[in-house]
């Protein structure tokens, strides 16, 4: 097992196009270091381990650190927890600290609330953050995100990440990813065993295993479309399938395109098991929650997600008729006439939290302390354990035999395993082109399911809304 974690590491590390750079850079420009969280109401410092002393510390003057994060509902419980436990931790270690929640739905805070506070210059002093084009270098470009270089030298933490390309601009790193993720197929054993279905291996097999299940009228594929990202994971990856695990980062240098036949052609195929029924009936109005809770219900018999979904199946307040014992996990097949690695699957580093670029040295010294109690080896083998997050940092040798010795879910394992098994992994598009052609990537592909635009004219408008990108 020990073996297969560290082809995990190597997976991911030599997959995603950009580089560790700027986790080694400079140590200049941040203020006070990690041991000068200073305390103003009673002139006495506070440092990085707690050592702030007695009367002053309870003397000291309260002050607050608004801090967004997307962890509601009792799918991301697991996750909560361990947010929930790195801030009592930093609270506890800066006198006065109290930070101030804001839960807020993925989608609301990505497109609507972060944009805008973005845009007025008054975002939350530590927040959820996307990585790439779109989310996080953006915004460090228009000064809005806290250089992390210097602090994560401080820390001790500049090259303990596995990869922060998506972070990182001009050398500079200005978000930190909370873990890693993969996206593949779920499916439910006990349906594939009493239809006779064997785990596809190729393209041919899994269109026949869905239409066995179809036949037996059951959901071939769980699919929620409501919010758009939920198809384009599977569309994303169908990309990297035709096209070639290349073409994800190629929309950006220009060195793929849209309107291509190899990407049109991944289209075609998601728009043809549309037309064959294989995805839940009248999907565009069905939510994430939904398609989780139709295939937790054992009336889908797969569902295609990504790795964080492997939580589910060991929470006693979502599981229904099947367990994690009941679930595998297989990633896309090969296709025929598909370019590049056909093994590749997707691998992102591209949720963590960003930091304000406005802190007085308070709540720098507090956004320090997050860091430090967040981003460990304890809470990376947490995330894995307990909410199948994989890690984004390199684990030392005891916490790396500690997730050996430990990790009994039997979809993790199969989702790591079947991440040592790839060749390569490639982005999702969404970290890496503009945010006008993404979001023109949610509402063309919402097109394509409702059936009013067609592969070649969802590819022509992308194109178009890439080149208008590019052209900025």
């Amino acid at each position: 097992m020990k073996k297969q974690y560290g082809l995990l590491l190597l997976v991911l590390l030599v997959s995603l196009t950009t580089v560790l750079a700027g986790c080694g850079g400079s140590n200049a420009g941040q203020g006070s270091g990690a041991n000068a969280g200073t305390n103003e109401a009673g002139g006495t410092e506070a440092n990085a381990d707690g050592q702030a002393g007695g009367e002053a510390v309870e003397n000291a003057e309260p002050f607050t650190v608004s801090l967004r994060h997307i962890q509601i509902g009792d799918a991301k419980k697991f996750r909560k927890a361990i947010l929930d436990d790195a801030i009592a931790k930093a609270e506890a270690e800066v006198p006065g600290l109290a930070f101030e929640l804001d839960g807020v739905e993925d989608e609301v805070n990505r497109f609507t609330k972060l944009p805008a506070e973005m845009a007025a210059g008054n975002p939350p002093k530590i927040f959820d953050l996307f990585g790439g084009e779109g989310d996080a270098l953006k915004y460090a470009d228009a000064g809005r995100l806290l250089d992390l270089t210097p602090i994560l030298e401080e820390l001790g933490l500049a090259d303990k990440f596995l990869n922060m390309g998506q972070f990182t601009l001009d050398g500079k790193v200005y978000g930190l990813p909370i873990g890693g993720s993969t996206e593949g197929f779920f499916y439910n054993k006990k349906l594939f065993a009493e239809y006779g279905i064997e785990v596809p291996t190729s393209l041919e097999e899994l269109e026949q295993a869905a239409e066995t299940l179809k036949a037996n009228g059951v959901t071939p594929i769980a699919m929620g479309s409501q919010a758009a990202w939920v198809p384009l994971m599977l569309a994303n990856t169908l990309i990297g399938r035709y096209a070639g695990p290349e073409a994800i980062n190629g929309f950006r240098d220009g060195s793929a395109a849209w309107d291509s036949p190899e990407v049109v052609a991944a289209f075609a195929k998601y728009q043809e098991w549309v037309d064959n029924g294989y995805f839940t009936k009248g999907e565009l109005g069905v939510t994430y929650d939904a398609m989780l809770n139709e295939f937790l219900a054992g009336k889908a018999g797969m569902m295609f997600d990504g790795s964080w979904r492997a939580s589910a199946f060991t929470n006693p307040d979502l599981v229904k008729e099947i367990t994690s014992e009941d679930v595998g996990y297989f990633a896309m097949p090969a296709v025929p006439g598909g370019k590049g690695d056909q093994t590749a699957v997707n691998g992102n580093y591209s949720n963590g939290y960003g930091f304000s670029s406005n802190l007085n040295e308070r709540e720098l010294a507090a956004v320090k302390a997050f860091i430090k109690h967040l981003y460990n080896d304890e809470m990376q083998v947490r995330g894995l354990l307990e909410d199948a997050l994989l890690p984004s940092m390199k684990l030392s040798d005891p916490a790396a035999s500690e997730i050996d010795t430990k990790l009994e879910d039997p979809v993790v394992k199969q989702i790591m395993e079947t991440m040592n098994a790839a060749g390569e992994a490639f982005s999702h598009f969404d970290s890496v082109v503009q945010s006008d052609v993404y979001s023109e990537t949610e509402q063309q592909i919402q097109r394509l399911i409702a059936g009013r635009a067609t592969p070649q004219e969802v590819g022509d408008v992308l194109q178009q809304a890439q080149e208008a990108a590019n052209a900025k």
